[in-house]
């Protein structure tokens, strides 16, 4: 099960980066890289990677996180874990109109990345539960 997790952990990251690549009036510098890497194509399905991709793959990465953190009750982890979601999401509908709001998602891209490469590097350690005495 704890292979399940971490692999649908990076299949959300690997979408919520594929949608934000694919806007590149909303995330400039994003849009830059899309065309170096020859991913220019995907800006013709803007509103649907936005509107619709982002958040789902944002929204399945959050519960995936949520569930790991409760798996293995690594509170620190666990955080640092679905902050990066969390903050997807707030920039996606509430902070849109702000200016800073771009930064912050590319903060949550990032942090999103550190936390699945250091997953693949120290996985999370399995925590025993605390068995009461007999008797």
């Amino acid at each position: 099960m704890g292979r399940i997790i971490r692999a649908l952990d990076k299949v959300g990251l690997f979408g919520v980066i594929i949608a934000a690549l694919s806007c590149t009036a909303c995330f400039p510098a994003l849009g830059a890289l899309a065309a170096v890497l020859g991913l220019g194509f995907l800006s013709q399905m803007e509103g649907l990677a936005i509107n619709h991709l982002l958040p789902l793959f944002a929204a399945a990465t959050l519960a995936v996180n949520a569930y790991g953190w409760y798996q293995h009750r690594v509170h620190w982890r666990g955080l640092v874990a679905i902050l990066g979601p969390i903050a997807i999401l707030a920039t996606l509908y509430p902070l849109w109109q702000y200016g800073w709001s771009t930064h912050l998602f590319y903060a949550a891209l990032v942090l999103m990345l550190v936390v699945s490469i250091a997953d693949l590097i120290w996985p999370p350690l399995k925590v025993c539960p605390v068995k009461a005495p007999l008797g």
